[in-house]
């Protein structure tokens, strides 16, 4: 019973054995040699070796099964195309184009769907990107299909342009479900960058929009190992109650435990400085700081909207308020505005209107007294044209300060319009206000000279006044605008230093000791290690030859300097 049991065993073997051999057999592929498409007229379309004769499909690939099908099939183009001549040549080409073509019948459709859908999501972004109403996608078509049909009015193709113009899907439904899709790619991709990223900083921003809804708006820029840069919106988040410190805090928390944000990446937070965002306690920073889950971050009062708080420092009020008061009276109303109009374009005036001015936007302040200083002669002659009394718009004194306010706004919107921008670093903005600093110390040095070249109205106005320059008080006024902004900035100031090392580490007036505890004390790192990388950094001939490299940091080796790549990327 054993020995039977064993030779039956050794049987069921031999047989695995014999099928996995056999299987193995018919796995076996044969390859296709280009020679053979010239010898027997086959060729490989989609995997399957085709003759180009009969268009019959041969299973296997093998070179006997060409040859035999050839020559009892075909066995007269041996005759008529006599192998390795010009003219067996040219009919392979041709029946290869005509087998292209035969294909061409159905795979033009496809290419033609599939073109007409990347228009349609083209068009959808170029409409979603300009704030356009949906519905505009069917007035593009039809403007689309207007223009075709003048443009190619002697083009050959003119029907299959037309065409495939009318293919194009723009219906109000489609663009939004095109804009609907571009927005969820978008998504993703932007959660595979904050993935990917090495570091990213946060801003927040807390306003109100016209339905009172309160909204918070959250902006990232992220950096990456290679150090390239990016910024993206990251969420708008409604708050519809009350928007205090702590519910920012918990709204922020519900959004960074629902989108698994990584806050270990986390190493600046810009606010704009409102007591629910700065509050000691209970404000938005305090309340992230004392949350263990938050790294050590460093945290800013937004750049801009300090500058623009700086420029409220100056003594505006009495003349801010009679133009303000003055343009909207003719604004405000529509016959006014239209009589001024005319009177302007009878005048062949330099401008056709009057400026609105709003707090809420920080550099029309300066547009709207350097337009009403230009249109004061106009402004006076309508206001008398109508019966108001303005004494004040040929006072001395009131034109003189309105003169000075437009030339130092003037200068303050210059400013601002450099901070603006995308891809704005730390250092550029620091340079930016270090300069409009020493610009303000020199206006100062200038006006106690009695030197007015920066300040074109006010020269303007003693000019035609003939009169002494009294500048003791606009002395004043430059000096207490100089100390806000030495106030305002001085969290900023701290960075210095450093900023100043990381823009070009190889200056002898950095001092190492110096420079690595700051750079520790800021980022918690060991000022030891920082000290050795400053030293190898200082004395490395290569990096000092490509010092004025845009992507200098990023030739260091990871290896050597680990601690400078880290602090450069955050």
């Amino acid at each position: 019973m054993i020995v039977e049991a064993k030779e039956d065993i050794l049987v069921i073997k031999f047989r695995a054995l014999f099928i996995t051999m056999s299987v193995h057999k018919k796995q076996k592929t044969y390859h296709f040699h280009q020679e053979w498409e010239m010898d027997f007229f086959f060729t490989m379309l989609k995997d399957k070796c085709i003759c180009l004769i009969c268009q019959i499909t041969i299973s296997t690939t093998k070179k006997g099964n060409l040859e035999r099908h050839f020559r009892t099939t075909h066995s007269k183009f041996d005759i008529d195309f006599p192998p390795k001549t010009e003219v067996r040549k040219k009919q392979l080409e041709k029946l290869k184009l005509e087998i292209d073509k035969q294909q061409l019948i159905f795979t033009k459709p496809v290419l033609k769907f599939k073109a007409a859908i990347i228009a349609s999501f083209r068009i959808s972004h170029v409409l979603a990107k300009n704030k356009k109403s949906f519905q505009t996608g069917e007035i593009v078509k039809q403007a689309f299909l207007k223009g075709a049909d003048a443009l190619f009015e002697n083009f050959k193709n003119k029907s299959e342009i037309l065409s495939a113009i009318n293919d194009l899907q723009l219906s109000r439904k489609t663009v939004t479900r095109r804009v609907e899709s571009i927005g969820q790619n978008l998504v993703e991709i932007l959660k595979q960058d904050i993935k990917e990223c090495v570091y990213f900083s946060l801003q927040f921003d807390e306003s109100t929009d016209i339905t009172d809804t309160a909204q918070l708006c959250i902006f990232i820029r992220l950096v990456f190992s290679n150090f390239n840069s990016k910024e993206e919106l990251l969420t708008i988040i409604p708050m519809k109650s009350t928007t205090r410190g702590v519910d920012i805090y918990q709204t922020f928390i519900n959004f960074v435990n629902k989108s698994n944000l990584p806050l270990y990446k986390l190493v600046c937070i810009t606010t704009d400085g409102a007591p629910a965002m700065i509050g000691k306690n209970n404000g938005f920073i305090a309340l992230c700081k004392n949350d263990n889950n938050f790294p050590n971050f460093i945290t800013f009062h937004c750049v801009i909207h300090q500058q623009a708080l700086c420029g409220k420092i100056l003594n505006t009020s009495s003349i801010m308020d009679i133009a303000f008061k003055i343009a909207n009276s003719i604004r405000s109303r529509s016959l006014q505005r239209r009589l001024f109009k005319l009177q302007l374009e009878e005048n062949n005036s330099q401008h056709c209107d009057l400026l609105l001015h709003m707090d809420v936007r920080w550099s029309s302040r300066g547009k709207f007294l350097e337009r009403f200083q230009c249109l004061l002669p106009e402004i006076i002659e309508f206001l008398k044209s109508r019966g108001d009394n303005y004494d004040c718009l040929t006072n001395n004194t009131w034109l003189q300060n309105l003169a000075f306010l437009t030339d130092i706004t003037a200068h303050l919107n210059t400013l601002n319009v450099e901070l603006q921008g995308k891809d704005g670093t730390i250092i550029e903005l620091l340079s930016s206000i270090n300069g409009f600093k020493s610009k303000l110390i020199l206006l100062k040095s200038q006006l106690n000279e009695s030197n007015l070249n920066n300040f074109p109205n006010l020269k303007d106005f003693f000019e035609k006044q003939k009169c002494t320059v009294a500048v003791e008080i606009y002395c004043s006024e430059v000096e207490k605008l100089y100390n806000d902004f030495e106030r305002r900035f001085k969290d900023i100031q701290k960075l210095e230093p450093i900023i100043t090392f990381m823009s070009f580490p190889f200056s002898e007036t950095n001092s190492i000791e110096n420079i690595s505890t700051q750079i520790s004390n800021l980022f918690d790192m060991d000022s030891t290690k920082f000290e050795s990388e400053i030293i190898k950094i200082k004395s490395d001939i290569f990096l000092k030859a490509q010092g004025s490299e845009t992507n200098f940091w990023n030739l260091l080796s990871e290896e050597k300097y680990p601690g400078l790549r880290n602090v450069a990327l955050q």
